[in-house]
């Protein structure tokens, strides 16, 4: 141990969180093609070799940064679990968005970087957006599964599909509240959970119906 008290792995692991923060800030202002390593090492205050002492290229340094914030995001956020018997879907619904939805601003560099990466088509896909992408389906098998262990099983049994439709919507609605907040700092998460929380409760009546 050095005379700090620090463990020799502490400094090579707090160089390696400055670099993923500068590439993701990097990123937001420059875009894929933007991001270099130089702009991320002049970003970052360390040197070119430090990079390449993680990552072997800006691809996988990028791919990096949405798995970080993603898996710093996902260990904060309430448990999904089912709505218990008796409970409307709306209310249980409710409670776990009013925590989740105010996470967002937080750890968003998954979000924003990956929506920068999926919105950019190469003949080569960087290997973070992939990264993403499969990051998006995981929420939204998550949040379908959800659905089918809420829902009435009458009511999935003639609409199949409802669970599926019901966890793209709130990912579509999570996607411009947080695009609104990037773009012109509109934040009103109480608002937002509202609005979702109804447009649900009507497609689940509608469906229903």
């Amino acid at each position: 141990m050095s005379p700090a008290g620090r463990k020799p792995r502490e400094q090579p692991e707090s160089s390696r969180l400055r670099i993923l923060k500068a590439a993701a800030q990097v990123a937001a202002e420059r875009g894929y093609e933007g991001t270099t390593i130089a702009r991320i090492c002049e970003r970052s205050g360390l040197p070119v070799s430090s990079v390449y002492w993680f990552y072997k290229d800006k691809d996988e340094l990028l791919a990096e940064v949405v798995a970080h914030s993603f898996n710093e995001w996902i260990g904060d956020q309430p448990a999904w679990d089912p709505a218990p018997p008796g409970t409307p879907v709306g209310e249980s619904l409710r409670r776990i968005l009013n925590r989740s939805v105010r996470s967002l601003p937080s750890t968003p560099e998954f979000l924003r970087t990956g929506h920068m990466l999926a919105l950019e088509h190469r003949e080569t896909e960087p290997a973070g957006r992939v990264l993403f992408l499969q990051v998006r389906a995981r929420v939204r098998a998550d949040l379908s599964n959800w659905f089918r262990l809420s829902l009435d099983p009458r009511l999935i049994a003639e609409n199949p599909g409802l669970p599926d439709h019901l966890a793209m919507l709130i990912i579509i609605l999570t996607d411009g509240l947080f695009l609104a907040h990037q773009i012109a700092d509109f934040w009103d998460p109480d608002a937002f959970v509202d609005l979702i929380v109804i447009t649900v409760e009507n497609a689940i009546a509608v469906a229903g119906s």
